[in-house]
């Protein structure tokens, strides 16, 4: 990509399922301190590659780099130690936590205790636990939590439930949050709520984000730079200006033969 320095860098990626290929050398830049948008109609290959950054599928070839190194031989546990974390189009959250307890979980993976200091705490420990607990207590402020925050998580209204996963995500501390469908059964107030979440995390706090979504004003208001894939081909990257325009695009959502 001319346009932006990229933050992870997609090369080549190839997923076969049996005899269906799910993704066919799919090839992009993730622009570094920008929102990307990921689209492409059902079946497009969108959440196969999602599960490839995360590293929860495999892929036959290609690689991924992420600030010039290559992630692929690292475990799904770690990812969050490289910097990438996520949200799910199916809501993961512990659903019998509290809002803050789930928060917790996403600061805890980064934390540096172990067994033994969380059975007899030392005061670095102690430190720390409350530096933690800072963090989830300032992104619940920020998320319009607080309310909410020693209710179960479970009980709370979809909306709501779906700010805790995105809090717990960045709780974690990312360069790259992946967000799949993240305005999926949200209501058009919840969704404005969204569009400035989601510039706020790339302009305030300065995280790179990619997200999936068939919500496409959404997406052409927020990204900077969007990429799409159809049949599991990358057919067009740009920005939403010339994505709107752009013919195979057109063809991909409305029918018609591609060139």
């Amino acid at each position: 990509m001319d346009v932006f320095p990229a933050l992870l860098e997609v090369k080549g990626i190839t997923v076969r399922f049996g005899g269906i290929t799910a993704l066919d050398d799919v090839s992009f830049d993730i622009p570094r301190d920008k929102v990307c948008g990921l689209i492409g109609p059902n079946g497009a290959g969108k959440t196969t590659l999602f599960n490839c950054l995360s590293r929860l599928y495999q892929y036959q070839s290609g690689d991924l780099l992420f600030e010039g190194k290559s992630i692929t031989d690292t475990p799904v546990d770690k990812m969050t130690d490289v910097g990438i974390g996520r949200t799910f189009q199916n809501l993961a959250l512990f659903r019998s936590m509290t809002v803050r307890e789930n928060i917790l979980v996403g600061a805890h993976s980064k934390s540096h205790a172990g067994f033994f200091q969380g059975l007899w705490p030392t005061a670095a420990s102690r430190a720390e636990e409350a530096h933690l607990a800072h963090i989830a207590d300032d992104l619940m402020i920020k998320l319009k939590l607080t309310d909410v925050a020693h209710r179960a998580a479970g009980e709370l209204p979809f909306g709501f439930q779906k700010r805790v996963e995105f809090a717990r995500a960045l709780a974690a501390q990312p360069r790259l949050l992946l967000l799949d469908e993240p305005a999926a059964g949200l209501n058009h107030e919840e969704l404005a709520d969204l569009a400035n979440l989601i510039k706020w995390v790339r302009d305030e706090i300065g995280i790179t984000v990619l997200l999936v979504e068939h919500h496409m004003q959404l997406v052409m208001d927020i990204s900077d730079w969007i990429v799409v894939l159809n049949f599991g081909k990358k057919i067009a990257e740009g920005t939403p200006e010339t994505i709107q325009n752009h013919p195979e695009v057109i063809r991909a959502y409305l029918g018609g033969p591609s060139v």
